[in-house]
């Protein structure tokens, strides 16, 4: 798969780098075609008939880990230093309900009563591992994985920011109740 990140490949070229044979190459191709990581893209001129070429799909980049948490991090220490706290939170809300604009028709196309679902379907786009629980009338969403725990004992915020998202994707009451490193979201009985 790191070959495929550089570009699209034959099986003879992944086989010939990686010294392995074609059909070695061919049953671990057919496995992430299966798991809709890698998909056929084109062919090549082949000695004595085309070669098909392979590339990894979109859904393969979450695969590949990103530093983007590191620059969220410097970016709200840059806005903590300029500005006061009250429009640091203004402006974390802001982002979270700019990034509701990408779930509202999704959520709403799924209707009300799967609210808990697709906020973890929500969390998981955005690279959580979460479940759903009742307790007490209210839906608690609880991340072990989360996306932006590298950053969340500096900068709290950022759970403030996701809170507001899913609240405006849902179209209804959201509270963060985290517990670093754990993501904790509660979705009251209104909601529901």
């Amino acid at each position: 798969m790191t070959m495929l990140r550089g570009g699209t490949r034959t099986v003879n070229e992944v086989a010939g780098a990686l010294e392995l044979t074609d059909n070695a190459v061919r049953a671990h191709l057919t496995a992430l075609e299966r798991d809709g990581l890698v998909q056929q893209a084109g062919s090549r001129k082949g000695t004595r008939k085309p070669n098909l070429t392979y590339a990894l799909t979109p859904d393969a980049g979450h695969l590949f880990p990103k530093e983007y948490a590191v620059i969220l991090g410097h970016l709200l220490a840059v806005l903590k230093e300029r500005h006061p706290p009250e429009a640091v939170d203004e402006l974390v809300r802001t982002v979270g309900r700019r990034m509701a604009l990408d779930y509202r028709a999704t959520v709403a196309a799924g209707g009300a009563a799967d609210r808990p679902g697709h906020a973890l379907a929500v969390l998981r786009d955005l690279g959580g591992f979460c479940r759903s629980e009742e307790r007490d009338g209210a839906v608690m969403l609880s991340c072990s994985d989360c996306p932006l725990g590298a950053i969340v004992a500096a900068h709290p915020e950022v759970c403030r920011l996701v809170e507001t998202m899913l609240a405006d994707a849902l179209g209804a009451p959201v509270r963060e109740r985290c517990q670093p490193p754990r993501c904790v979201f509660e979705l009251t009985a209104a909601a529901e």
